[in-house]
């Protein structure tokens, strides 16, 4: 049981890491031409996704926004989903 809930820990942590990476290349101009950055997107794009269409339907969303919350949402779950793995795992 501990080395499935320890995996799982390193797929959130590992799963951060490439939303952060998508958050860095996002302010670089014509990065997404990049094979690595095409890469990252079709990793990213299945969490974000969802949490995008969820914003746009809130108060907060709608056309127009200048500023993409949806990463700091998906860091914010992330953690949350550790917490509780690391709360099984003691």
């Amino acid at each position: 049981m501990y080395y499935a809930l320890r995996t799982i820990e390193l797929f959130l942590y590992a799963l951060e890491i490439l939303i952060l990476v998508r958050v860095l290349l996002s302010w670089v101009p014509r990065a997404y031409n990049n094979p690595f950055a095409k890469f990252i997107l079709q990793i990213t794009e299945p969490i974000l996704a969802p949490i995008r269409k969820l914003i746009d339907k809130s108060i907060f969303g709608g056309k127009g926004n200048v500023l993409d919350f949806s990463p700091l949402i998906a860091f914010l779950l992330l953690r949350i989903l550790q917490s509780l793995v690391n709360n099984l795992m003691k």
